[in-house]
Protein backbone atom coordinates (compact mmCIF):
# COMPACT_ATOMS: atom_id res chain seq x y z
CA UNK A 1 0.00 0.00 0.00
CA UNK A 2 0.84 3.78 -0.49
CA UNK A 3 2.85 5.34 2.28
CA UNK A 4 0.90 8.25 3.84
CA UNK A 5 2.29 10.72 5.88
CA UNK A 6 0.13 13.26 7.01
CA UNK A 7 -3.15 12.51 8.57
CA UNK A 8 -6.23 14.32 10.08
CA UNK A 9 -6.77 13.83 13.97
CA UNK A 10 -8.55 15.14 16.84
CA UNK A 11 -6.29 16.11 19.80
CA UNK A 12 -7.07 16.95 23.32
CA UNK A 13 -4.35 19.12 24.69
CA UNK A 14 -5.61 20.62 28.25
CA UNK A 15 -8.77 20.54 30.51
CA UNK A 16 -12.00 22.18 29.48
CA UNK A 17 -10.87 22.79 26.07
CA UNK A 18 -13.08 21.49 23.09
CA UNK A 19 -10.79 18.92 20.77
CA UNK A 20 -8.87 20.24 18.49
CA UNK A 21 -8.78 19.52 14.50
CA UNK A 22 -5.33 18.92 13.78
CA UNK A 23 -3.00 17.49 11.20
CA UNK A 24 -0.42 15.03 12.35
CA UNK A 25 2.45 12.81 11.02
CA UNK A 26 1.37 9.34 10.13
CA UNK A 27 3.35 7.18 13.13
CA UNK A 28 5.62 4.05 11.69
CA UNK A 29 4.96 0.56 12.84
CA UNK A 30 7.02 -1.07 15.30
CA UNK A 31 8.37 -4.09 16.54
CA UNK A 32 4.97 -6.47 17.28
CA UNK A 33 2.91 -2.82 15.98
CA UNK A 34 0.32 -2.67 13.00
CA UNK A 35 -0.38 0.68 11.50
CA UNK A 36 -4.28 1.49 11.04
CA UNK A 37 -6.35 2.99 8.68
CA UNK A 38 -9.34 3.75 10.80
CA UNK A 39 -12.71 3.34 9.42
CA UNK A 40 -15.09 3.66 12.58
CA UNK A 41 -14.25 5.20 15.80
CA UNK A 42 -16.76 4.57 18.63
CA UNK A 43 -17.26 7.47 21.38
CA UNK A 44 -17.30 5.94 24.81
CA UNK A 45 -18.36 7.47 28.40
CA UNK A 46 -14.76 6.82 29.27
CA UNK A 47 -13.35 8.94 26.65
CA UNK A 48 -15.66 11.82 28.68
CA UNK A 49 -13.95 11.19 31.64
CA UNK A 50 -10.23 11.10 30.31
CA UNK A 51 -11.26 14.63 28.75
CA UNK A 52 -12.48 15.56 31.68
CA UNK A 53 -9.62 14.67 33.67
CA UNK A 54 -11.61 12.22 36.24
CA UNK A 55 -8.82 9.84 35.21
CA UNK A 56 -5.54 11.14 36.15
CA UNK A 57 -4.12 12.74 32.82
CA UNK A 58 -1.52 10.73 31.19
CA UNK A 59 -0.61 12.40 27.43
CA UNK A 60 -1.10 15.60 26.00
CA UNK A 61 -1.39 16.11 23.70
CA UNK A 62 -3.81 12.98 23.17
CA UNK A 63 -5.57 11.49 20.21
CA UNK A 64 -8.40 10.28 22.33
CA UNK A 65 -11.04 6.94 21.44
CA UNK A 66 -10.19 3.51 21.90
CA UNK A 67 -13.30 1.39 20.01
CA UNK A 68 -11.39 1.27 16.95
CA UNK A 69 -12.14 -0.80 14.17
CA UNK A 70 -10.15 0.02 10.45
CA UNK A 71 -8.07 -1.89 7.93
CA UNK A 72 -4.38 -2.81 8.31
CA UNK A 73 -2.22 -0.45 6.40
CA UNK A 74 1.49 -1.50 7.13
CA UNK A 75 2.53 -4.12 9.62
CA UNK A 76 6.43 -3.30 11.90
CA UNK A 77 8.79 -6.52 12.95
CA UNK A 78 7.58 -9.93 14.16
CA UNK A 79 3.76 -9.18 13.09
CA UNK A 80 2.36 -12.74 12.64
CA UNK A 81 -1.31 -12.20 13.18
CA UNK A 82 -1.76 -9.81 10.87
CA UNK A 83 -1.13 -8.37 7.52
CA UNK A 84 -2.05 -5.22 5.30
CA UNK A 85 -5.54 -5.13 3.89
CA UNK A 86 -7.23 -7.28 6.44
CA UNK A 87 -9.44 -5.74 9.10
CA UNK A 88 -8.54 -5.47 13.12
CA UNK A 89 -10.48 -4.51 15.93
CA UNK A 90 -8.17 -2.15 18.59
CA UNK A 91 -9.59 -2.57 22.23
CA UNK A 92 -8.65 -0.38 25.16
CA UNK A 93 -6.64 -2.23 26.01
CA UNK A 94 -3.23 -1.19 24.14
CA UNK A 95 -0.37 -3.83 26.25
CA UNK A 96 0.93 -5.44 29.37
CA UNK A 97 4.14 -6.36 30.81
CA UNK A 98 2.88 -9.99 30.68
CA UNK A 99 5.62 -10.88 33.30
CA UNK A 100 3.69 -9.29 36.35
CA UNK A 101 1.92 -11.31 38.66
CA UNK A 102 -1.51 -10.56 37.65
CA UNK A 103 -0.33 -11.00 34.35
CA UNK A 104 0.87 -14.61 34.98
CA UNK A 105 -2.45 -15.63 36.79
CA UNK A 106 -4.23 -14.71 33.92
CA UNK A 107 -5.71 -11.18 34.98
CA UNK A 108 -3.75 -9.19 32.70
CA UNK A 109 -6.90 -6.40 33.19
CA UNK A 110 -5.21 -5.93 36.42
CA UNK A 111 -1.35 -5.70 35.30
CA UNK A 112 0.02 -2.48 37.11
CA UNK A 113 1.99 -1.70 33.73
CA UNK A 114 -0.68 -1.54 31.48
CA UNK A 115 -0.88 0.89 28.82
CA UNK A 116 -4.68 1.77 27.25
CA UNK A 117 -5.65 3.43 23.85
CA UNK A 118 -6.88 6.29 23.48
CA UNK A 119 -5.38 7.25 27.27
CA UNK A 120 -1.58 6.23 27.85
CA UNK A 121 -0.94 6.29 23.61
CA UNK A 122 -2.86 8.04 21.13
CA UNK A 123 -6.13 6.29 20.28
CA UNK A 124 -8.74 6.02 16.96
CA UNK A 125 -9.97 9.64 16.70
CA UNK A 126 -7.99 9.67 13.64
CA UNK A 127 -7.34 8.84 10.07
CA UNK A 128 -4.35 6.36 11.21
CA UNK A 129 -4.22 4.43 14.60
CA UNK A 130 -1.13 2.15 16.16
CA UNK A 131 -1.96 -1.39 17.75
CA UNK A 132 0.03 -4.00 19.24
CA UNK A 133 -1.12 -7.31 17.14
CA UNK A 134 -0.95 -9.23 20.01
CA UNK A 135 -3.93 -7.47 21.65
CA UNK A 136 -6.11 -6.84 18.46
CA UNK A 137 -9.32 -8.96 17.59
CA UNK A 138 -10.46 -9.91 14.32
CA UNK A 139 -13.60 -8.89 13.75
CA UNK A 140 -16.69 -10.64 12.91
CA UNK A 141 -17.49 -10.17 9.08
CA UNK A 142 -21.45 -10.09 9.70
CA UNK A 143 -20.66 -6.92 11.00
CA UNK A 144 -19.86 -3.48 9.31
CA UNK A 145 -17.02 -1.73 10.71
CA UNK A 146 -19.16 0.72 12.14
CA UNK A 147 -21.49 -1.58 13.76
CA UNK A 148 -17.79 -3.16 14.94
CA UNK A 149 -16.58 -0.41 16.67
CA UNK A 150 -19.02 -0.03 19.54
CA UNK A 151 -18.60 -4.00 20.50
CA UNK A 152 -15.03 -3.09 21.01
CA UNK A 153 -15.46 -1.59 24.41
CA UNK A 154 -18.71 -1.30 25.04
CA UNK A 155 -19.89 -4.81 24.20
CA UNK A 156 -16.23 -5.94 25.76
CA UNK A 157 -16.62 -4.17 28.97
CA UNK A 158 -20.90 -5.13 29.06
CA UNK A 159 -19.39 -9.08 28.31
CA UNK A 160 -17.27 -8.99 31.62
CA UNK A 161 -19.97 -7.33 33.71
CA UNK A 162 -21.98 -10.05 33.00
CA UNK A 163 -19.81 -12.69 33.42
CA UNK A 164 -19.11 -11.00 36.68
CA UNK A 165 -23.15 -10.39 37.96
CA UNK A 166 -23.23 -14.29 37.98
CA UNK A 167 -26.15 -16.56 36.91
CA UNK A 168 -29.60 -14.81 36.76
CA UNK A 169 -32.47 -15.37 36.11
CA UNK A 170 -33.74 -11.39 36.48
CA UNK A 171 -31.09 -8.71 35.48
CA UNK A 172 -31.04 -4.96 36.10
CA UNK A 173 -29.48 -2.75 33.75
CA UNK A 174 -28.69 0.82 34.91
CA UNK A 175 -28.38 3.52 32.20
CA UNK A 176 -29.08 2.51 29.13
CA UNK A 177 -26.63 3.51 26.28
CA UNK A 178 -24.04 1.87 24.49
CA UNK A 179 -23.27 -1.10 26.46
CA UNK A 180 -26.56 -1.71 27.98
CA UNK A 181 -28.31 -2.16 24.68
CA UNK A 182 -25.87 -4.53 23.69
CA UNK A 183 -25.82 -6.58 26.86
CA UNK A 184 -29.30 -6.99 26.66
CA UNK A 185 -29.54 -8.59 23.87
CA UNK A 186 -26.46 -10.78 24.86
CA UNK A 187 -28.33 -11.44 27.88
CA UNK A 188 -31.90 -12.31 26.18
CA UNK A 189 -30.44 -14.89 24.01
CA UNK A 190 -29.47 -16.88 27.35
CA UNK A 191 -33.31 -16.27 28.23
CA UNK A 192 -32.41 -13.94 30.89
CA UNK A 193 -35.26 -11.34 32.32
CA UNK A 194 -33.69 -7.93 31.58
CA UNK A 195 -34.62 -4.40 33.52
CA UNK A 196 -33.99 -1.34 32.20
CA UNK A 197 -33.14 1.90 34.30
CA UNK A 198 -32.98 5.33 32.96
CA UNK A 199 -32.69 9.07 33.79
CA UNK A 200 -35.89 9.77 35.51
CA UNK A 201 -38.52 10.56 32.71
CA UNK A 202 -36.31 9.05 30.21
CA UNK A 203 -38.80 7.87 27.79
CA UNK A 204 -36.92 7.16 24.55
CA UNK A 205 -34.38 5.50 26.13
CA UNK A 206 -37.16 3.24 27.62
CA UNK A 207 -39.09 2.97 24.35
CA UNK A 208 -35.94 1.87 22.61
CA UNK A 209 -35.32 -0.78 25.39
CA UNK A 210 -38.62 -2.33 25.26
CA UNK A 211 -38.04 -2.41 21.77
CA UNK A 212 -35.00 -4.93 22.30
CA UNK A 213 -36.94 -7.11 24.08
CA UNK A 214 -36.67 -6.15 27.98
CA UNK A 215 -39.29 -7.31 30.33
CA UNK A 216 -39.79 -3.87 32.17
CA UNK A 217 -38.20 -0.28 31.47
CA UNK A 218 -38.49 2.49 33.92
CA UNK A 219 -37.07 5.24 36.16
CA UNK A 220 -33.53 4.44 37.93
CA UNK A 221 -34.90 5.93 41.76
CA UNK A 222 -37.64 3.31 41.53
CA UNK A 223 -37.74 0.01 42.37
CA UNK A 224 -38.81 -2.94 39.72
CA UNK A 225 -41.95 -4.77 39.94
CA UNK A 226 -39.98 -7.55 41.34
CA UNK A 227 -36.40 -8.38 43.07
CA UNK A 228 -33.21 -8.79 40.69
CA UNK A 229 -30.82 -11.78 40.96
CA UNK A 230 -28.17 -9.25 39.84
CA UNK A 231 -27.41 -5.64 38.68
CA UNK A 232 -25.28 -3.76 36.60
CA UNK A 233 -23.75 -0.05 36.84
CA UNK A 234 -22.81 1.38 33.53
CA UNK A 235 -24.32 5.18 34.96
CA UNK A 236 -21.27 6.75 36.80
CA UNK A 237 -23.25 7.62 39.38
CA UNK A 238 -22.81 6.73 42.49
CA UNK A 239 -25.95 6.79 44.54
CA UNK A 240 -27.32 4.07 42.38
CA UNK A 241 -25.53 1.56 44.33
CA UNK A 242 -27.48 1.93 47.06
CA UNK A 243 -30.94 2.31 45.27
CA UNK A 244 -29.71 -1.27 43.01
CA UNK A 245 -29.04 -2.95 46.28
CA UNK A 246 -32.89 -2.23 47.21
CA UNK A 247 -33.42 -3.60 43.67
CA UNK A 248 -31.68 -6.35 44.39
CA UNK A 249 -32.20 -9.90 46.53
CA UNK A 250 -30.15 -11.35 49.45
CA UNK A 251 -27.33 -12.78 47.77
CA UNK A 252 -27.57 -10.75 44.90
CA UNK A 253 -24.66 -8.67 43.31
CA UNK A 254 -24.76 -5.34 42.42
CA UNK A 255 -21.86 -4.58 39.63
CA UNK A 256 -20.28 -1.20 38.36
CA UNK A 257 -19.16 -1.53 35.33
CA UNK A 258 -17.53 1.70 34.81
CA UNK A 259 -14.13 2.91 35.06
CA UNK A 260 -15.21 6.13 36.85
CA UNK A 261 -17.70 6.55 39.51
CA UNK A 262 -19.01 9.58 41.65
CA UNK A 263 -18.45 9.16 45.50
CA UNK A 264 -20.73 6.50 46.39
CA UNK A 265 -22.94 7.85 49.62
CA UNK A 266 -23.25 6.53 53.23
CA UNK A 267 -25.68 4.24 53.76
CA UNK A 268 -27.53 1.21 56.18
CA UNK A 269 -25.74 -1.87 55.83
CA UNK A 270 -29.24 -3.62 55.75
CA UNK A 271 -29.27 -2.95 52.61
CA UNK A 272 -25.38 -5.08 52.19
CA UNK A 273 -26.50 -7.50 54.45
CA UNK A 274 -28.04 -10.71 53.37
CA UNK A 275 -25.40 -11.86 51.31
CA UNK A 276 -25.47 -8.93 48.84
CA UNK A 277 -22.06 -8.59 46.99
CA UNK A 278 -20.94 -4.93 45.28
CA UNK A 279 -18.00 -5.65 42.97
CA UNK A 280 -16.22 -3.57 40.12
CA UNK A 281 -14.68 -4.29 36.59
CA UNK A 282 -12.00 -3.13 35.77
CA UNK A 283 -10.45 -3.35 31.94
CA UNK A 284 -10.89 -6.15 29.96
CA UNK A 285 -8.91 -9.54 29.09
CA UNK A 286 -7.85 -10.50 25.76
CA UNK A 287 -9.74 -13.77 26.70
CA UNK A 288 -12.78 -11.48 27.42
CA UNK A 289 -12.90 -10.21 23.79
CA UNK A 290 -12.20 -13.78 22.10
CA UNK A 291 -15.23 -14.88 24.02
CA UNK A 292 -17.41 -11.95 23.47
CA UNK A 293 -16.41 -11.85 19.94
CA UNK A 294 -17.84 -15.42 19.37
CA UNK A 295 -20.96 -14.54 21.28
CA UNK A 296 -21.58 -11.63 18.92
CA UNK A 297 -20.57 -13.74 15.70
CA UNK A 298 -23.22 -16.42 17.18
CA UNK A 299 -26.20 -14.33 18.03
CA UNK A 300 -25.96 -11.71 15.54
CA UNK A 301 -26.29 -8.32 17.81
CA UNK A 302 -28.36 -5.53 16.78
CA UNK A 303 -25.91 -2.71 16.76
CA UNK A 304 -27.94 1.41 16.74
CA UNK A 305 -25.41 3.75 16.12
CA UNK A 306 -25.43 7.45 15.09
CA UNK A 307 -22.47 8.50 13.04
CA UNK A 308 -20.86 11.51 12.95
CA UNK A 309 -17.52 12.51 10.53
CA UNK A 310 -14.32 13.05 12.59
CA UNK A 311 -14.46 16.42 12.56
CA UNK A 312 -17.74 16.35 14.41
CA UNK A 313 -16.20 14.71 17.52
CA UNK A 314 -17.34 17.20 19.83
CA UNK A 315 -20.65 17.10 18.97
CA UNK A 316 -20.48 13.70 19.46
CA UNK A 317 -19.37 13.73 23.00
CA UNK A 318 -21.95 16.66 23.85
CA UNK A 319 -24.79 14.02 22.77
CA UNK A 320 -23.52 11.85 25.13
CA UNK A 321 -22.85 13.94 27.82
CA UNK A 322 -26.48 15.36 27.10
CA UNK A 323 -27.94 11.50 27.35
CA UNK A 324 -29.49 12.17 23.81
CA UNK A 325 -27.96 9.31 22.01
CA UNK A 326 -29.80 5.96 20.93
CA UNK A 327 -26.91 3.24 21.16
CA UNK A 328 -23.68 4.57 20.24
CA UNK A 329 -21.67 8.16 18.31
CA UNK A 330 -19.69 6.42 16.10
CA UNK A 331 -16.98 8.45 14.15
CA UNK A 332 -15.94 8.11 10.57
CA UNK A 333 -12.42 9.66 9.60
CA UNK A 334 -13.33 8.39 5.68
CA UNK A 335 -17.09 8.85 5.11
Amino acid sequence: MTRVNRMKAMILEERGRSLRLAELPVPSPGPHQVLVRVDACAVCRTDLHVIDEELPPKKRPLVPGHEIVGTVHEVGSGVTGFAPGLRVGIPWLHRTCGVCADCRRGRENLCPNALFTGYDVDGGYAEYALADERFCFRVPETYSSREAAPLLCAGLIGYRSYRMAGPAERLGIYCFGAAAHLLAQVAKADGVEVFAFTRTGDRASQDFARSLGVAWAGDAEILPPTLLDAAILFAPVGSLVPQALRAVRPGGTVVCGGIHMSDIPSFPYALLWGERVVRSVANLTRQDGLDFLEVASRIRIQVTTQPFPLEEANAALTSLRAGTLKGAAVLLPHP
